[in-house]
């Protein structure tokens, strides 16, 4: 890129900040030091610990962020740790109040972008954390919960995970009245993590635009984390936004196939392989001294957003880049601080800024709006539901 695109990049920025779909710090701050702010305080520059910290956001042009309340889908208190999540976030608000705004709506957001704080929302990422329950779900709702992703790495009793056995199929019973009530209640229906079937599922019950939070092109590079090209034709129809991932392993063939191999590894010496720990990252080191990784670029997942407008069209794409979710980073992409290398690469490759400012801002704030708007009509019209996993899908072995 050069130094005349990145300077329009970042023009193109102030004006129309990203709108991130996916980030993890939440968890990271759990694990790192169980939500001690004075321990990590974000308002200074966190590089050894986090890719996340304020400078950085305010560095990389985000004007809002959705931040992941994710808790691991083994825990056996996936709802109270759900919440401890929800708190974290509500701290770091509190704490941060001249840079970090709430935001429920998407007038929020254009409230938050105009005062120069980063609107921020929350997505759970995992149907595990509402238990079965879809009181719990409207419960996380009002606490302020805007998307859930319908699994995590893991089936849930009612959906099919990409990267776990085939279980119902896609979608059950009670998973298409699980993503009726997210229309009903305006939470965004968000299929990363979850299996095609479960995609083509979610996107024939609903009648709100889709999300996906951190996914990228199943066609780029052959991950079932990612999108098949016609899932993303239905975008267009759907109204949704398919936001493109940073993780290598998802967006670069090699480090698919690498990644397979380094995951071997951890379970070998008895981590699990999403394990970041001290003790893990050690192991994960010296497997790659042994076997070099990798690297995608800023180029990379260029290509994924290339081929993505192609297939779904400019009105269908965001970003979203699991930052401090993931073990290793593009080059170029290293922390929150790089969006405006990818803004700059896409300038180089000739995206027009109209198109960018899409890409970036007015497309998530869009789908937000939109899923809002069906909300109003549905609610006008249908009470909560009160259905049970036993009711729908029948009762468990």
């Amino acid at each position: 890129m050069t130094s005349a695109s990145l300077e329009a990049a970042r023009e193109l920025l102030r004006e129309f900040p990203v709108v991130d779909g996916h980030n993890d710090l939440p968890w990271a701050l759990r694990k790192q030091v169980r939500y001690d702010l004075d321990a990590r305080d974000i308002a200074v520059h966190q590089n050894a610990h986090l890719h996340t910290d304020i400078p950085r956001l305010r560095e990389g042009g985000v004007g809002a962020q959705y931040w992941s309340v994710y808790v691991r889908s083994d825990l056996p208190d996936a709802v109270p740790a759900t919440l401890e999540q929800i708190d974290c976030v509500r701290q770091l608000l509190a704490r941060y109040p001249a840079d970090l705004a709430p935001a429920l709506t998407a007038a929020d957001m254009e409230s938050a972008r105009r005062d120069g704080r980063i609107a921020s929302l929350m997505g759970a990422e995992g149907g595990h954390s509402i238990a079965d329950s879809l009181g719990t779900l409207r419960g996380l709702y009002a606490l302020g919960v805007r998307y859930m992703t319908l699994t995590h790495n893991d089936n849930v009793a009612w959906a099919d995970s990409a990267t776990d056995e085939p279980n119902v199929g896609g979608l059950s019973a009670f998973g298409r009245e699980v993503v009726r009530e997210m229309n009903r209640l305006g939470m965004l229906v968000d299929l990363s993590h979850v299996a095609a079937t479960t995609m083509r599922d979610a996107m024939d019950a609903t009648s709100a635009p889709v999300v996906f939070s951190h996914s990228s092109s199943r066609a780029v590079c052959d991950h079932p984390r990612n999108i098949p090209d016609d899932v993303l034709e239905r975008l267009p129809g759907n109204g949704g936004v398919a936001m493109v991932t940073f993780v290598p392993k998802f967006v670069l063939q090699a480090a698919v196939d690498w990644t397979a191999e380094a995951d071997e590894n951890m379970r070998a010496h008895g981590f699990h392989h999403l394990d970041t720990t001290a003790e893990a990252m050690k192991v994960h080191r010296a497997f790659e001294e042994r076997t070099p990784r990798p690297v995608a670029t800023v180029s990379t997942v260029a290509d994924h957003l290339d081929h993505m407008r192609e297939v779904a069209g400019i009105d269908h794409l965001g970003i979203g880049g699991d930052y401090d979710g993931t073990a290793f980073t593009p080059d170029g992409l290293g922390d929150v601080s790089g969006y405006p290398n990818l803004i700059a690469e896409l300038l180089d490759r000739g995206w027009s800024k109209p198109d960018l400012a899409k890409l970036t801002w007015q497309n998530s704030v869009r789908v937000l709006g939109a899923a809002e708007d069906v909300a109003r009509g549905l609610q006008a019209t249908r009470p909560p539901s009160n259905a049970t996993i036993e009711e729908l899908d029948g009762e468990s072995e």
